[in-house]
């Protein structure tokens, strides 16, 4: 189990959900704290509904509320966010104090840790309730852990690569076939530009650390990083070779030399070393390409990862940026399920929250909304539609204790770019702690 859902820790958390929920509650106007569900002075029913994000996606959060108020007079919604770093701490200590939200926003790697716990609304048994009709297998998989659900993407994403075309215009590179690229492809390509640009820019640069991006690596290469049964399937050999790679691109000087990035640079798009035009493309989700466009100039082209047409088998998937999940306990389940299914399946809803949690996993909802978007967001929305009609491989739930591979791999990455560890050291290190860290 996961350190920070134990008890062991509830006064800290207490504290922190105390202090940080009555902040987050205040930052909305018009939102406040509902505690797990309650009937108020009114007589309306209350549902307390969290998740994170900024400011905007509040916004459109509300707009969608505003609706489902507007049809089910009652029923009262109030909605508590934060910033995504505290979220978690503060969900688990909802939890520990038996003060669960009734709707939430659920982190992808923590579903099968809050699942496993019972803590979850099984909504297999509540297809009545709940319409997951418009869903792909792929979108509906992400939820499931065995033959139960307990999540159901608030919207859909994947990763791409995006390449800033005003920099390959100045330096006369040319932008390779995104549909049929290879690793080789970007090599050559990031080498032309480090060159063209006498060290101005650098070709490519991707985090070596995020899981997302070694788990579609891993699938080309033939495994399963995460197993459906929630292990580790990545080899030593498959992380290792993602290293090998990696460093081979940094001694070809397409990729940025060691210590360059700052990883305390901050994630924002705008502090992106891509829009300060220091590196010329990079792996971004793609429910994040309008954000990213609009710091970088708008001249980025959105590509598939490379590798796919050589690979063992495909490596992209259809993915989530976070499930909506329902609490076991919570005290108003079938008002609850109205709302999820609300989220789900109203068009006018759809259209409300537009792409702010990513594509709406409905396929009828994103084929109604997608002519309503902006421009970028429309072409993340056929994007993952385009690759909703192929053949991919599915995305698991994440085994208890992924959460803590994030940090492993910032660490192995490192020790691999001061050349402190060689990649087959890597590989090694990595398997050594991941077993550790995941149960089983």
């Amino acid at each position: 189990m996961n350190t920070e859902t134990t008890t062991a820790g509830l006064g800290r958390r207490q504290a922190l959900r105390l202090a940080g929920l009555a902040g987050l509650a205040a930052a909305l106007p018009g939102c406040g704290r509902g505690f797990g569900g309650k009937n108020d002075d009114d007589g309306k029913i209350e549902l307390n509904m969290v998740w994170w994000g900024d400011a905007q996606r509040a916004q459109f959060t509300q707009k969608t509320l505003e609706l489902f108020h507007a049809a089910n007079p009652d029923i009262r919604v109030r909605t508590e966010y934060q910033d995504s770093s505290p979220y978690k701490d503060k969900l688990a200590a909802r939890f520990a104090a038996s003060d669960p939200p009734d709707l939430m926003a659920m982190r992808f790697d923590s579903l099968r840790e809050y699942a496993d716990r019972g803590t979850l609304l099984d909504l297999a048994t509540h297809t009545d309730r709940l319409d997951l009709s418009g869903l792909t297998p792929q979108a509906t998989a992400l939820g499931q852990v065995g033959n139960q659900n307990f999540g159901v993407p608030s919207g859909l994403n994947t990763i791409g690569f995006v390449i800033d075309k005003s920099l390959t215009d100045k330096y006369g590179v040319r932008i390779p076939d995104g549909d049929t690229w290879s690793w080789t492809d970007l090599a050559t390509f990031a080498q032309q530009v480090s060159k063209a640009s006498k060290g101005k820019v650098y070709g490519t640069n991707f985090e070596a650390f995020t899981v997302a991006n070694l788990l579609v690596f891993a699938r080309q290469r033939g495994e399963d990083f995460f197993t459906a049964d929630g292990r580790l399937g990545a080899t030593a050999a498959t992380v290792t070779a993602w290293y090998q790679m990696i460093e081979s691109l940094r001694a070809a000087g397409g990729f940025p030399p060691a210590g360059f990035i700052d990883q305390n640079n901050g994630t924002s798009p705008a502090q992106s070393y891509l829009a300060k035009k220091q590196i010329a493309s990079q792996i971004i989700p793609t429910n994040n390409l309008l954000g990213y466009n609009q710091a970088c100039g708008g001249a980025l082209q959105l590509l598939r990862i490379p590798g796919e047409t050589q690979a063992t088998r495909r490596g992209q998937s259809v993915d989530t940026p976070a499930l909506w999940s329902i609490a076991a306990k919570s005290k108003h389940p079938q008002e609850t399920l109205k709302l999820l299914n609300f989220l789900v399946n109203d068009v006018q809803a759809g259209k409300a929250a537009g792409a702010t949690r990513g594509v709406p996993p409905s396929t009828k909802v994103a084929e109604q909304i997608t002519a309503t978007l902006e421009p970028d967001n429309r072409r993340s929305n056929e994007f993952l539609a385009a690759l909703q009609k192929e053949k991919l491989p599915a995305s698991y739930p994440y085994p208890v204790g992924a959460s803590k591979l994030t940090n492993i791999l910032k660490t192995i990455s490192t020790e691999v770019e001061f050349k402190r560890m060689t990649p087959a050291a890597a590989g090694e290190k990595f398997m050594t702690d991941a077993r550790k860290a995941i149960a089983g």
